[in-house]
């Protein structure tokens, strides 16, 4: 796929010039306040190294497991304290500034996990809320909940930068390839994946789910993560990560908080999608399969 066939995608923007973004790893605390504090000193030192795009994980405003503690400090996207520090922040730096993820409330007994990509004016360019909620019963006992406190949400969103089209997903959507190549499909060329990956599934499915989410999609991906042992006792993963359209890792964290950076160059999304035409192969297909299999996510099912 050349440029040119790169921008007569549906709605595809130009491929722009090579810029530096920047990933933010933080082992954010249930203080709201030293969380803004511990962030916005790492995202002022990524701008300052030159970042225009800097991007910190999801649950970047408080970890706080707790149902009902949570919404002891919830507040909604209009007065929550972190939104409008990072705003400011934006605005102050003049840069690109999308924070992983922040609870705020959504209703009376709900919240949303919502991702925000703020305009270098400090204006909101995109919000995204988690679409995938992580709810399991393990074998040892162990019962997780999202949806019990998160409402999960029904849009995928894609924003322009100056350089690239960008795709927004939070954490557990990484193992729904489906919206990835949704993302794709509309012309994005880079696809955020901020996270809070448990030590465990980070040790065995991290590394190899971005790169293939990168492969995949002929996308730029870039994780910023959560990483080490934090005050509620949860252990994160860490290994923020960038990764190129081939799959290749640009830059990769460890486990404690800092910065990670790399140039992103957009000419490589057309590069790799033409040696590689896999989203433009795509075809539509029908799923043949036994009348009493109710659905199939997302696929539309023919009769046996």
């Amino acid at each position: 796929m050349t440029s040119s066939d790169h921008a007569s995608m549906p709605g595809a923007p130009p491929l722009g010039a090579p810029f530096r973004a920047a990933l933010i790893q933080m082992r954010t605390a249930k203080s709201v306040a030293a969380n803004i504090a511990a962030a916005s000193a790492l995202i002022r030192q990524a701008a300052a190294e030159g970042a225009s795009y800097i991007q910190t994980p999801e649950m970047t405003g408080t970890m706080e497991e707790n149902r009902e503690a949570l919404f002891k400090v919830l507040h909604t996207e209009e007065d929550d304290p972190a939104l409008a520090a990072f705003r400011a922040l934006a605005a102050e730096l003049k840069v690109h500034l999308h924070i992983g993820s922040l609870a705020v409330r959504a209703s009376e007994h709900r919240a949303a996990n919502r991702s925000y990509l703020l305009s270098p004016d400090g204006t909101i360019a995109a919000r995204y809320d988690k679409i995938h909620m992580f709810d399991v019963d393990l074998p040892n006992g162990d019962v997780y909940r999202e949806s019990a406190a998160y409402r999960p949400g029904e849009l995928a969103i894609v924003a322009d930068l100056p350089q690239i089209r960008l795709g927004l997903t939070i954490c557990y959507d990484l193992r729904f390839p489906a919206l990835f190549r949704a993302l794709a499909e509309a012309g994005a060329g880079m696809i955020a994946t901020p996270a809070a990956f448990t030590q465990s599934t980070g040790e065995a499915h991290w590394h190899i789910l971005q790169r293939a989410r990168a492969i995949e999609t002929g996308c730029f991906v870039l994780a910023a993560a959560q990483g080490g042992t934090h005050e509620n006792g949860r252990k994160t993963f860490g290994h923020s990560l960038i990764i190129d359209p081939w799959g290749t890792i640009l830059a990769e964290g460890g486990s404690e908080p800092g910065i990670i950076a790399a140039e992103i160059d957009p000419a490589q999304v057309a590069a790799v999608r033409g040696r590689i035409p896999s989203l433009s192969n795509g075809r539509r297909f029908e799923l043949v399969m036994p009348a009493d299999q109710s659905r199939l996510h997302l696929v539309p099912g023919g009769a046996a």
